[in-house]
């Protein structure tokens, strides 16, 4: 009888909170057919997930949800949960597989998407960096609202192992992020080899996209270094996949935009970590020296160097920007006096790592690898730095804009694969013809070279046909009055390689119609689409790609 007294309270509370739930969704966003209604109530009475911290639907947590680093694109979902374990999302994945009216799920990193990929209108926002503050993805300290400080957290989801068929490797948690990823592995002497410029993503965000960075010529992007991964795909089931056991899953989910599963566990490649590096940058006026010189290094196989990259630098945006200070003020006037007469330059950005057993022959094989370059003579620089440094750069440029007010503003980006045969082209058209002509760029842009053959072609991910191929990113910052006409620039871009016939590929694309999206695969739209149909049969998962949701 005492037992019964007890729990007529209880239930009264739990259909208390239920009508609040009701109440503030439908102030939130109008109910339709996929919206979380009380039908599922008493589905998440038994998953438990009406507790404080798991499962909200308060202001804040439904704003951070509908937003993301580009600030342009805004869904508002129903709801977000804040797991604090695996079986939190095997249980939400579940819940929509086996209702009637299933209802879309997103999984969300560090939010650092631009166009709301990771957002999931009138469905459900899964915050993975949430397990990041649980103990090995299953329990352990039940904080999922607390903001981590990074560089004071003791506990990571990061476990370093080693066997003798794989080597060295890191099993992580996919809602960790990378810099937690570095730092770890580091007190091992160990370090990824593959990174993307920008540290504070999540391993699984990352991974769902391809990660790719200075280091993919050599190392090929982030998804070529995983050997294994744990997935849970949309029908609820986790399962564990790699290149032998569940392949056709493991090739799905890497680089698949996050249409097939959520990574909850990716086990990554590891090497000895380098202590320092020497990083060069170097300019050019001319577009053609520029590209045969980068195309060299990608080239060099025995002592090459560890890290190429290339960017603009114009007339109308400083030598230094947020990606890294890495110019003196002595160097910024120096190169200022040439933009007055030239109007654009072309930066090359060399690294080579070493530790102290290599010390004492890097700078002989630096030089070697200068020798017959066609920079300006005058005009080549060097730095002596820390590899995690090095790494954390763009982190450095982040606070200063922060610090400003001038960090989470709209970013309309682009990001491009260019085909070697057409990158003339694409620079006469586009770097002279319409950006330094227009004067309207507002941010970083780069431009270097890297190889298809350190891509896996099984993976979703797709690139250009041609062997070698170019990364462009126009990294543009706006606020709410200019980020139109940015974004308008962005369209003449793609309008220009389409009436030229430059058969560009879209990184971290975006899309409107599936003939788009169909366009874009190519020959891997009928393997996506049947991926899509074994592993999320119902299309519930990463709505916001807008691929068939």
């Amino acid at each position: 009888m005492a037992k019964s007294s007890y729990l007529i309270p209880f239930y009264f509370t739990i259909l208390c909170i239920i009508s609040r739930i009701v109440s503030i969704l439908a102030r939130v966003k109008p109910w339709n057919t996929n919206t979380l209604t009380t039908t599922y109530a008493h589905q998440f009475l038994s998953l438990d997930m009406f507790d404080s911290y798991k499962f909200r639907v308060d202001s804040d947590s439904i704003r951070t949800a509908s937003s993301d680093f580009g600030k342009i694109h805004h869904d508002i979902p129903s709801a977000v949960l804040y797991p604090t374990s695996v079986n939190d999302i095997i249980q939400i994945v579940n819940l929509s597989y086996n209702s009637s009216v299933p209802f879309n799920i997103a999984a969300r990193g560090h939010g650092h998407s631009v166009r709301g990929q990771a957002m999931a209108r009138n469905g459900v926002v899964v915050e993975m960096g949430s397990l990041s503050s649980s103990y090995n993805n299953y329990g352990g300290r039940n904080h999922p609202d607390r903001r981590r400080k990074l560089a004071e957290e003791e506990d990571y989801n990061v476990v370093v192992g080693w066997n003798p068929r794989l080597g060295y490797y890191a099993d992580v948690g996919g809602g960790e992020l990378w810099i937690d990823v570095l730092r770890k592995t580091r007190e091992y002497g160990l370090s990824p080899l593959s990174w993307t410029d920008y540290l504070y993503l999540t391993v699984g965000g990352t991974l769902s996209n391809g990660g790719i960075s200075g280091q993919s010529f050599r190392y090929g992007p982030q998804i070529s270094n995983v050997l294994e991964l744990d997935v849970v795909t949309g029908k609820g089931q986790l399962v564990t996949c790699s290149k032998d056991i569940n392949s056709e899953l493991f090739y799905a989910v890497l680089g698949g935009l996050g249409q097939f599963g959520i990574i909850t566990r990716a086990r990554i490649v590891l090497d000895k970590a380098p202590t320092r590096v020497k990083w060069l940058r170097m300019l050019y006026q001319d577009f053609s020296s520029f590209t045969r010189d980068q195309e060299y290094l990608i080239s060099v196989t025995k002592n090459g160097p560890d890290y190429v990259e290339g960017s603009l630098i114009m007339r109308q945006s400083p030598p230094n920007n947020w990606r890294s200070s890495f110019f003196s003020e002595s160097h910024q006037s120096k190169i200022n006096s040439l933009l007055s007469e030239q109007g654009i330059l072309y930066c090359l950005e060399v690294v080579k790592y070493y530790d102290d057993q290599t010390a004492q022959t890097v700078d002989q094989e630096i030089e070697n690898l200068m020798e017959g370059l066609q920079y300006m003579p005058d005009f080549v620089f060097k730095r002596d730095e820390n590899y995690v440094d090095f790494l954390n750069r763009v982190r450095y440029g982040e606070l200063k804009l922060q610090s400003k007010g001038l960090w989470d503003v709209p970013h309309p980006w682009l990001n491009l694969f260019v085909p070697k045969s057409g990158i003339m082209d694409f620079n006469a058209g586009v770097f002279v013809d319409i950006l330094l002509k227009q004067n309207k760029s507002a941010g970083p842009i780069l431009v270097y070279p890297t190889t298809k053959q350190k891509w896996d072609d099984r993976m979703s991910a797709v690139t250009p046909q041609e062997d070698t191929f170019y990364c462009v990113g126009f990294l543009h910052s706006g606020n709410d009055e200019d980020w139109k006409a940015l974004d308008d620039q962005n369209n003449e871009i793609l309008e220009f390689c389409e009436e030229n016939g430059i058969k560009i590929k879209q990184y971290l694309p975006h899309y409107k119609t599936e003939e788009d999206w169909e366009n874009h695969f190519g020959s891997k739209w009928n393997t996506f689409r049947e991926r899509k149909a074994r592993f999320d049969p119902k299309m519930i998962l990463s709505p916001g790609q807008r691929i068939f949701n």
